[in-house]
């Protein structure tokens, strides 16, 4: 194991007293987005509560790294804290302390939650539907419930005939349902077409955009349970798009849910990451309109602030997005304007970006809701490939963490821009979609007086960070190298880690120029080739370095999610439903996950490659 400089890992591990509640660092740097004097009277009307001396300007705070910034201008070479612990060792015995009333054995509950019974005979409407999580949701529903009335399935498309063929070919046809052909030979398309009823429509336009008037009312008399996992995933998306999409769709999911007249249960799947950036360990509680972590941050600083803080009002977001964009129409930059304006917005209220902001506030409207239909909302952290079923390692997309994964496999990224101890917090697909049915179970056909919220995340139950996660991946790597165009293995080392973009920068550029042949090339031997070089060098380049400002956030993350609904949960299952439902991220072997299963599943399924 290399060695590494204790000044900059530190792991900002909060202390036992600070367990019960998060911590919050205050931005120590704002960065003003100044507004065309033209919008300063709508930006005044629609956001009041911000003086007039500050309505030329969105506060966009960047993230500082607390006591991290000392040390970024460092090559960072040692996993351990000052006392010679790992910082994820450190997390699981804090985090034990509040786990204690959950964290003995398993004792079995005679009865369990009844969850193959509450399946029975059921009919759902999943959005979301050719998505990774929606589709292992289905395939799980119809492999253990075979009663299952119907799915209704959310698609945009250019007319029927094209939503039933997206279907066909990224559903029914997917390896992931490959044990369902199996068990019905075959019956399999008859069974299963026979089930899945696909929807025109589009959740960003009035009436969920379902133009076939008779399908939506027989929706509204049959579905017993609403999954609504579809969302626009981009963390600098266009403010306008990302609000349509996971604000206001959300609202209007709730609106037809309102409609079902036997509703069970509307399923709300969120992020662990609308916790924006709160610090510490945080436990499962959910947003009430208009809440916002900045004041959240100066309640707990005690910091006075030389500016009145902004009030959250989602409404008037909603009307921003809208009233910017229609201003933005003819400009060139508008996407890149629109951009802006969503990261400005998000870091003014206290969250890392547009993706978790618009989450959030769909989570606020949602707390409005309580009482009238019967509520759940379920936050994964980071989903990726099936740890179990219905085969090990399936994944769909080159998602998250994955694209660095590969990235270092084929000897291109040999350091990264992040806290090599900040938890990578990493949940199977499948124990996700495990969760969601058990909380289907438990929460159906009630009306909870309180919210109820599950995080499904290993940080504090089962922490790892991203110095293991790459030490997992140079072993795998090194025994089963990729190759590149020339058909050579490439061989990788060991992952530096800088707290320097600058740094960083530095080092992707050397790594690329050399894999490219480009060190030794000079410009007079083939100055057509060396251009041509030069050209895909900085575009490569330019892309990593664009990669690592986006996710900053979360490289340098100091957050642990708890889950102590979900472990009540799993306590409250039967020894058989355990066996089926797998929700226990305790036992996951994450050097066997990631070497055995995760990075081979990339191979297979996003490289495509023969295994």
């Amino acid at each position: 194991m290399s060695s590494i400089s204790h000044s900059f890992a530190l792991c900002h591990v909060p202390s036992r007293d600070s367990l019960t509640k998060p911590s919050y660092s205050l931005p120590q740097t704002v960065k003003l987005v100044h507004l065309p004097s033209s919008w300063k009277s709508r930006f005044n009307i629609l956001c009041g509560a911000l003086s007039t001396r500050n309505a030329d300007a969105f506060a966009a705070t960047t993230p500082t790294g607390g006591s991290l910034s000392n040390a970024r201008d460092k090559v960072l070479l040692s996993p351990e804290l000052a006392d010679g612990r790992s910082g994820s060792s450190v997390v699981s015995a804090m985090a034990s302390t509040v786990m204690e009333p959950n964290s003995a054995v398993h004792e079995e509950s005679t009865q369990g939650l009844g969850i193959l019974k509450f399946l029975e005979g059921k009919t759902y409407f999943v959005t979301g539907a050719t998505g990774l999580l929606a589709k292992a949701f289905v395939e799980k529903i119809l492999r253990v419930a075979p009663t299952t009335r119907k799915i209704f399935l959310l698609v945009k498309a250019n007319g029927e005939a094209e939503a039933m063929k997206r279907i066909k070919n990224e559903t029914v046809e997917c390896e992931l349902f490959s044990q369902l052909q199996e068990m019905h030979g075959e019956k399999y398309r008859d069974f299963i077409m026979s089930k899945l009823v696909p929807v025109l429509g589009n959740m960003c336009e009035p009436g969920l955009g379902i133009s076939d008037t008779e399908l939506a009312t027989r929706m509204a008399n049959e579905v017993d349970v609403i999954v609504h996992s579809a969302a626009n995933t981009s963390v600098d998306e266009r403010y306008d798009v990302a609000i349509n999409v996971n604000t206001q769709g959300t609202l209007r999911m709730l609106g037809f849910a309102m409609k079902c007249k036997k509703l069970q249960l509307y399923l709300h799947v969120s992020t662990g990451y609308v916790n924006g950036r709160r610090r510490g360990v945080l436990r499962e509680k959910p947003f009430y309109m208009g809440q916002s972590i900045a004041e959240e941050m100066v309640t707990f600083s005690g910091t006075q602030e030389s500016f009145p803080l902004p009030k959250l009002n989602v409404d008037a977001e909603i009307e921003l997005a809208s009233e910017m964009a229609r201003t933005l129409a003819a400009d060139k930059e508008a996407d890149l304007k629109m951009k802006e304006l969503g990261s400005a917005r998000a870091k003014m209220f206290g969250w890392h970006d547009t993706y978790t902001f618009t989450k959030a506030m769909a989570e606020m409207i949602i707390s409005s809701y309580k009482g009238q239909i019967p509520i759940a909302i379920v936050r994964p952290s980071i989903i990726e490939s099936s740890f179990q079923e219905p085969f090990p390692g399936w994944i769909q997309g080159n998602r998250m963490m994955d694209p660095l994964l590969l990235y270092y496999g084929k000897g291109i990224l040999p350091g990264q821009f992040t806290d090599p101890q900040a938890p990578a917090d990493v949940v199977p697909v499948d124990i996700v979609v495990n969760t969601m049915v058990g909380v289907m179970a438990k929460h159906g056909n009630r009306r909870d007086l309180e919210l109820n919220v599950y995080h499904v995340s290993s940080s504090v139950i089962n922490p790892i960070n991203f110095q293991e996660i790459f030490e997992f991946a140079c072993d795998y790597f090194t025994s089963s190298p990729l190759k590149d165009s020339a058909g050579q293995e490439v061989k990788v080392e060991a992952m530096k880690y800088f707290g320097s973009m600058e740094n960083f920068s530095a080092c992707i550029e050397d790594a690329i120029a050399e894999r490219m042949g480009l060190s030794g090339l000079g410009a007079s031997s083939n100055p057509k080739r060396f251009h041509k070089l030069q050209i895909v060098h900085r575009r490569k380049v330019d892309s990593l370095i664009r990669m690592a400002k986006i996710y900053e956030a979360y490289a340098f993350y100091q957050a642990w999610f708890q889950n102590e609904n979900t472990q009540k949960l799993m306590k409250e299952m039967s020894t058989e439903e355990l066996k089926t439902f797998t929700v226990d991220l305790k036992s996951i072997d994450w050097k066997n996950y990631f070497i055995n299963i995760h990075i081979p599943g990339l191979r297979r399924h996003v490289l495509k490659e023969r295994m």
